[in-house]
């Protein structure tokens, strides 16, 4: 199955290509070109579980997602970054078709009174001792090290660390955990689409179970700078 970012690059090559014709309807052209051959070439059974798999799904045709996103590269380094990305993918559809649940959005996971939803291992929350990482912005370096360290022994001997990560403090003991495969919960102030996913390493760690993340507002597409409340609500 190809995905949308692979449509994405085929509308920048045809973009670049100068053709008179919108990049839509040739990027249409070329699916149906591949799904007339993968019918032709293929099985008709590999076909027949295709077909059958298009039609359970609601983002995805034959061989392609539907639609696609059409972004402009603007940065140096970008273009290298979405071949990479596009290299990867058949390995992170792999594992989200494993662990599909893992992926999955899931909307009214009640925790503490709170409805959140969720992407991630919801039986993170189940484990018997959680431990809240908050630190003040003005933790002195001595007082970080010694947080970080009663947290991570904390973590390696069961507990689930539970953070937002907002002061830098917090963010260095997180980032720690996780590059050591520590459990963690972390919760973010913008929800999830429908059709959201984990980016880079918070998918691999989804798909190692190490990973929960809560949101328990809902998505918003603007820019939003986290308000002091919603800090306090949810630290």
């Amino acid at each position: 199955m190809f995905s949308e970012n692979f449509q994405c690059y085929c509308v920048h090559q045809i973009g670049a290509l100068s053709h008179p014709k919108p990049p839509g309807k040739v990027l249409l052209c070329v699916k149906q070109a591949c799904n007339k051959a993968f019918r032709e070439q293929m099985p008709e059974e590999v076909v027949a579980v295709a077909q059958q798999h298009a039609q359970q799904s609601r983002e995805n045709g034959l061989l392609f997602a539907k639609g696609f996103n059409d972004q402009i590269l603007l940065r140096e380094g970008q273009l290298e970054r979405w071949l990479n990305y596009l290299k990867d993918n058949p390995r992170r559809l792999l594992m989200k078709r494993e662990n599909p649940d893992l992926f999955r959005v899931q909307r009214g996971l009640m925790f503490a009174g709170i409805s959140f939803s969720a992407i991630g291992n919801r039986f993170l929350l189940e484990r018997p001792l959680k431990l809240q990482v908050q630190c003040s912005k003005s933790i002195s370096d001595e007082e970080l090290k010694a947080k970080m360290n009663e947290c991570l022994k904390a973590a390696r001997q069961g507990a689930v660390l539970v953070s937002p990560a907002i002061s830098q403090g917090e963010k260095t003991i997180m980032r720690a955990a996780f590059e050591e495969g520590l459990p963690l919960v972390y919760l973010q102030e913008n929800g999830f689409t429908d059709l959201a996913k984990p980016g880079g390493k918070r998918m691999d760690a989804c798909a190692r179970g190490q990973l929960l993340i809560l949101a328990p507002w809902e998505h918003n597409n603007e820019k939003l700078a986290i308000k002091r409340g919603q800090c306090l609500e949810l630290n």
